[in-house]
């Protein structure tokens, strides 16, 4: 009835709008509401998206062994290396073997025990000089160079560095079964 008093009032337009006090003061409490709301959905919206947007902090440098471990070795030492990878909010802690040879300068490698075929654990073969997979009897130089069998390429090498006098490496995983080396992690 008031509010019928009021569009007579105004000539009979009906396309008038009368804003009370009250509707006023409710329009702008659903406003607020709805920016603090979006206010606090920010924060909550970014903890839940954020391993779609964060990048997998890859592993860090591992010790391998002292320098001095490796000076007189004639053929690849077996080393189990502990390496931690983040994802998202998942940690995880790993451990892998790698072996710790000499190249043809004379210079310290790192070789994944990981085979480069279907990711078997390649092992030295001392008798024979070789490094062999047992799955599909791939065979491997000791520097990692590829001599017989299904792998299609290498053994994978890792970066490695010295640093106080320690060996340390990187370990990365590599694709299986392609013929160049590809990181996927």
């Amino acid at each position: 009835m008031e509010q019928e008093n009021k569009i007579r009032e105004a000539g009979g337009n009906q396309n008038v709008l009368v804003v009370n006090r009250r509707s006023f003061f409710g329009a702008l409490m659903a406003i607020g509401s709805a920016g603090m709301g979006a206010v606090l959905a920010v924060p909550v919206l970014r903890y839940v998206l954020y391993p779609l947007y964060a990048k997998a902090a890859g592993t860090e440098w591992s010790d391998v062994g002292k320098e001095s471990e490796f000076a007189d070795s004639k053929e690849p030492v077996r080393k189990t290396i502990t390496f931690t990878q983040r994802d998202g909010w998942r940690e995880v802690v790993s451990s892998q073997s790698v072996y710790v040879s000499r190249d043809e300068s004379g210079q310290l490698a790192v070789l994944s025990a990981i085979c480069p075929h279907l990711g078997c654990s390649v092992s030295w073969q001392a008798g024979n000089n070789k490094f062999v997979c047992p799955c599909h009897g791939g065979e491997f130089k000791s520097d990692g160079q590829h001599i017989f069998g299904p792998p299609p390429r290498a053994m994978d090498r890792l970066p490695a560095q010295l640093k106080e006098g320690k060996l340390q490496v990187h370990f990365e995983y590599f694709r299986s079964n392609v013929p160049n080396q590809e990181k996927i992690s």
